[in-house]
């Protein structure tokens, strides 16, 4: 049977999803689930859930935890990525204060805008040394990739290692029943076309029984009561025609138009959330001792499988039976007016041949364009990191939407440069 690395197992809550979902397929519950992270405490309390949790539906798979990640990964079939480095404290306080010392405010922080490219900055390294140890270990395991941010990581992977890779993201699969749902439409019998980039990405079609959907999604959305959560999202779809895949949260601070000192008005009337990311992580910390009680000291523990793309694609590929999902791949000719290294989001087909994506020809050219201002961000963060030159990393910083929106040129270096610095190891040293 196969083996399933998971890296980042101490996501307890993350890691009942993922190996919880495998322990219900027939396909994959007898595996060996290697758990690896480097807090020896919340992998031991990941290690003693799984367990109850495989006891409980059947005991049919071998779980093992392990300190060297290496051992791991040796002989993986598929390797699970759901790694957060820096945590909460110290690197995710610092993408958020030291930028409003700057008078940058933000939602989320963690995939596109400053705090993403500084994510990734620190992230990519870690990735990388990952690659080698699967490329000498399991050279033929496909890397199923959680963390954000997911396009930089993501197109970095695929890019510059040998290691086949698909990112995963949850916003393709909710996207288009959470807004027929807010709107009080059926969410039956529906298909739907998404594409573009993680957190970006459109609904480019919406039909039940072959009828548009979008007339009726556009006139009850401009009659929904407010304030409500999706009101940004809702502004995007008015003035660009089309719905985008991620929260309002998340794309308010992804656009120069939102969060803006010079307009404070706008927080509240597009109900945007500034600081939410880190307000919960400190709810999540503070929450925790409750939650294990629930999940790591609960010999009744069960579990219903979960729509996380990543059972399914493993359960895919071992079976050959096809599964469709929304994954994040290199740009080779499926979006034609996007350049070619950039890390696109489309539908693919999983079968044992693998992940298999399909062509999408060109995005409404507005789209195309409000995509191109954070691949633009991702394509200099990605080459700040191999590189290790400072000016890509100010390249990137100078070009991303929001922030220079906000900022002149001179404050966009400065905070930079004391992000650099409040980061210390966390980061590589750039020349």
């Amino acid at each position: 049977m196969a083996k399933i690395a998971f890296i980042g197992a101490g996501s307890t809550v993350f890691s009942k999803n993922v190996v919880g979902d495998s322990f219900i397929s027939p396909a994959l519950r007898d595996s060996e689930f290697a758990l690896y992270d480097i807090d020896p405490q919340r992998l031991k309390e990941s290690e003693t859930m799984l367990k109850i949790l495989n006891k409980n539906l059947g005991n049919h798979g071998k779980i093992v935890s392990y300190t060297d990640r290496k051992e791991a990964l040796a002989g993986a079939d598929y390797v699970i990525n759901a790694i957060q480095v820096g945590g909460y404290e110290p690197c995710t306080v610092i993408d958020f204060e030291v930028p409003k010392k700057y008078g940058l405010r933000q939602t989320i922080g963690d995939t596109l805008g400053i705090g993403g490219i500084f994510r990734g900055l620190r992230t990519i390294p870690v990735m990388l040394d990952i690659a080698r140890d699967m490329e000498e270990v399991c050279p033929d395991a496909w890397l199923l990739n959680y963390t954000n941010p997911m396009a930089i990581l993501t197109g970095a992977m695929l890019r510059y290692t040998d290691v086949k890779t698909v990112g995963l993201c949850h916003s393709v699969q909710g996207c288009a029943y959470h807004l027929l749902k807010g709107l009080g439409m059926p969410t039956d019998n529906v298909r739907y076309n998404i594409a573009g980039i993680n957190h970006m990405a459109w609904l480019l079609e919406v039909t039940r029984e072959g009828v548009d959907l979008y007339p009726e999604i556009k006139k009850r959305a401009l009659e929904r009561p407010t304030p409500h959560d999706d009101m940004v999202r809702y502004e995007i779809m008015k003035r660009f025609n089309y719905y985008v895949t991620e929260s309002s949260e998340h794309n308010a601070e992804y656009l120069p138009y939102f969060i803006k000192s010079q307009y404070p008005e706008l927080i509240e009337r597009f109900n945007i959330p500034l600081d939410e990311y880190p307000r919960r992580c400190i709810e999540q910390i503070k929450g925790w001792n409750s939650l294990r009680e629930h999940l790591v000291e609960n010999p009744d523990l069960s579990h219903e499988r979960t729509g996380e793309y990543g059972s399914y694609i493993m359960e895919a590929m071992e079976t050959n039976i096809p599964y469709k999902i929304g994954g994040n791949v290199l740009n080779t000719g499926l979006i034609t007016n996007l350049p070619s290294e950039a890390c696109v989001e489309v539908s693919c087909l999983v079968d044992s041949s693998g992940i298999n994506p399909t062509y999408v020809g060109d995005l409404p050219t507005q789209l195309a364009a409000l995509n191109m201002t954070q691949i633009n961000v991702q394509l200099l963060t990605i080459e700040a990191a191999m590189t290790q030159k400072k000016d890509h990393i100010y390249h990137a910083a100078l070009l991303d939407p929001h922030t220079s929106s906000e900022l002149s040129i001179d404050d966009i270096v400065a905070m930079v440069d004391d992000l650099i610095d409040a980061h210390g190891d966390w980061l590589p040293k750039y020349k």
